[in-house]
């Protein structure tokens, strides 16, 4: 694919990807960068004045100040489907089938249009979409750098050296990894050591940390104090911006 862009994919479900995501696109945009989000397939999607729309997209768009036309809303996100499962479930259930051709199609059409794109995937490397084609497949496909969204406690080495053995198997460039705080987490000698275990086995940087926002599943958090929070968290966004094609 042409362009520069960033996919951004996680060692679990609820790892923490809209999020990291989000305050990356904030990043880069402040940096001078026009840079637009992507999420290829999103499960769980909420229907609004009959149409189906994706809550991780709208979540990155609202935290952006972004209000893309409709026609390019759609192309930031091709395949919508309300049952919150596997793409290959909710594709079932909705008697759909998810080809990729629409999602490099879109892609394209971003990538010539804004500098930077940073794609969101669903759930991690390996979950299933349409047969045996897996999110890894549509990394493969789109060909763009990864980022690796991690858990900081105990259990996430084996996590995300697994994730980054399965990248480097496909022939994929691992950008670096990001620890995202999903509770509150107090970095004892636990958490440094697992920051130093990945970058040292894993053979890659860890390019930030994403902290934990309070709210942020409730009443949610307004887009300034998240552009706050995000001016503050350590993401290595010059390293990101050089790595994405």
């Amino acid at each position: 694919m042409t362009g520069r862009g960033i996919f951004i994919t996680g060692t679990d479900t609820g790892i923490g990807k809209t999020v990291t995501a989000a305050a990356l696109l904030g990043r880069l945009r402040e940096a001078g960068l026009d840079a637009v989000p992507m999420k290829p397939i999103q499960t769980g999607g909420v229907r609004r004045a009959g149409r189906m729309e994706s809550c991780d997209l709208e979540f990155c768009l609202e935290m952006a100040g972004l209000t893309p036309a409709p026609e390019e809303k759609a192309d930031m996100a091709p395949w919508v489907l309300e049952p919150e499962c596997s793409p290959h479930l909710a594709a079932g259930l909705t008697g759909q089938e998810i080809t990729f051709e629409p999602i490099g199609e879109a892609y394209r059409r971003l990538a010539a249009r804004h500098d930077f794109v940073v794609v969101e995937g669903a759930g991690g490397i390996l979950v299933p979409i349409e047969g045996k084609t897996t999110m890894l497949d549509l990394m493969v496909f789109l060909g763009l750098p990864v980022l690796v969204v991690a858990r900081p406690c105990l259990g996430t080495i084996n996590h995300t050296l697994l994730s980054l053995l399965a990248l480097r198997d496909a022939g994929l460039e691992a950008a670096g990894v990001v620890f995202c705080e999903t509770e509150p987490t107090v970095w004892g000698d636990i958490e440094k050591d697992n920051l130093r275990t990945i970058e040292r086995l894993g053979s890659v940087p860890v390019v930030g940390t994403v902290p934990y926002l309070e709210g942020l599943g409730e009443a949610g958090v307004a887009p300034r104090a998240f552009h706050e929070i995000c001016r503050g968290t350590p993401l290595d966004i010059e390293l990101l911006i050089d790595q994405g094609n």
